[in-house]
């Protein structure tokens, strides 16, 4: 068989395997998710969301604790007491063994008076932490739904690629077919048969590339909602076209700055810090404390009789010199307190930043998704005008190849602007903690 019989006949062999068949068997059934049950499962098996819900838990504890502080400390206690004994009886010349049992309880309260204020700051602070705590936690709930969104989207976009690179393998397998019937009728060399089955062969390799990346994004969407396998999105119901926000620009900059919850905890985590000022100063100020008791004791086994004490005491404490303690704590303090409100003024200096950059993806990409649509529709015509140009033997079949792969590009990058503006939105809403 000569040369060319031999390749036009591998030719046929490619062309008789499956084109898209490869797609069904690389994916294999995962279960459908929503995007709302996907964000309620993710926010249900986050470690990093329970993790913020146990911190928030254990500062509502802490303050319950600075309460509690108000109130004095009471203490009771009971026992009882067995004891031998040995005594020489001069009656009976003889040394005679006994015993003694004795009971006793008691009751004992004690109380601080005063201690420089530092029950009123820590009731402050403890205050101060929890809607710190809160607004970490907000934080953190909008970071996960966040994720999730994103990957979830990510799943929806890789789904897309994947029907781009079949659609352009149906394209590159026809354009290949138009080359062996024209080479079979002698109107096309070798050549062009040969470049048409290697873009055959590439655009093979690029379905099961994005086979792979589509594989791997449910997988990662299955690990978000807590699932040990691979999830399938489905596309929401509003759809991923741009729509217009609820708010003006100028409303989502000031809620930002108030609402936000990065700003919320830099706010409360400046307040602990003025109050950990507070109380370290509070150590130059005397402390004052009171305590009460009333015991009981008896030899027999009855309430009645038996002998009772009770007492009270007043005392008050001041420390003259604790080695420059008190000052470097108070040194500490002030340096602690002025971090965190650069922290606070950088926080809203942030958010601003990255609100204005996330509005300005939005009109990005809303402009780029409508560029991409033209650009869809021009390449799909132009590949037409190529491919009849082609047929009637007026174009090289290398304008076929290359306004093929300007087509696929212009797909993707439809897919891209779609997605990105997705996420751009969902990114604007992590920002403020609210909904758009």
């Amino acid at each position: 068989m000569p040369r060319s019989g031999i390749i036009l006949a591998a030719a046929l062999a490619v062309l008789a395997g499956p084109i898209t068949g490869a797609s069904a068997a690389a994916q294999e059934t995962g279960q459908t998710i929503t995007l709302e049950r996907a964000l309620e499962m993710a926010l249900i098996n986050n470690p990093q969301l329970a993790q913020s819900n146990a911190s928030l838990i254990n500062a509502g504890t802490t303050r319950q604790r600075a309460w509690g502080s108000f109130l004095p400390n009471v203490s009771m206690s009971s026992g009882s007491s067995l004891s031998s004994s040995q005594r020489f009886d001069q009656n009976t010349q003889r040394i005679v063994t006994g015993s003694s049992t004795s009971y006793s309880a008691g009751l004992s309260a004690s109380y601080q008076l005063f201690q420089g204020g530092r029950k009123f700051h820590e009731m402050d602070r403890t205050a101060s932490a929890y809607r710190e705590a809160e607004a970490r936690l907000h934080t953190q709930r909008f970071s996960v739904m966040l994720q999730t969104r994103t990957l979830f989207l990510n799943a929806l976009r890789q789904a897309d690629l994947v029907r781009v690179q079949e659609a352009s393998l149906e394209r590159t397998a026809e354009n290949h077919s138009i080359s062996l019937a024209r080479f079979a009728a002698d109107d096309a060399t070798l050549s062009d048969t040969l470049r048409t089955l290697l873009d055959l062969s590439n655009a093979r390799q690029s379905l099961l590339q994005a086979q792979n990346q589509l594989r791997t994004a449910q997988w990662s969407l299955g690990r978000q909602v807590g699932i040990g396998g691979p999830v399938v999105p489905i596309v929401p119901e509003a759809g991923l076209d741009p729509a217009p926000l609820r708010l003006s620009e100028a409303e989502i900059m000031a809620l930002a700055e108030s609402a936000s919850p990065a700003v919320r905890a830099a706010e409360e985590a400046t307040r602990v810090a003025q109050i950990a000022v507070n109380n370290a100063r509070s150590s130059y100020l005397p402390n004052l404390s009171m305590s009460s008791r009333y015991n009981w004791a008896n030899q027999d086994r009855s309430f009645s009789g038996g002998s009772t004490s009770w007492g009270f005491s007043l005392s008050g404490s001041y420390t003259l010199f604790d080695g420059f303690g008190r000052e470097a704590s108070v040194s500490q303090a002030n340096q602690s307190r002025r971090v965190s409100r650069l922290s606070e003024e950088d926080a809203r200096r942030s958010v601003r930043q990255e609100v204005d950059a996330a509005l300005r993806t939005l009109e990005t990409q809303e402009q780029a998704i409508e560029i991409a649509r033209a650009s869809v529709l021009v390449a799909e015509a132009d590949l037409r005008i190529v491919r009849l140009r082609y047929q009637a033997e007026q174009n090289p079949i290398l304008d076929v190849i290359v306004s093929q792969l300007a087509l696929e590009q212009a797909e993707v990058n439809l897919v891209a602007a779609r997605y990105d503006y997705a996420i751009a939105k969902a990114e604007l809403e992590s920002i403020i903690g609210v909904e758009l």
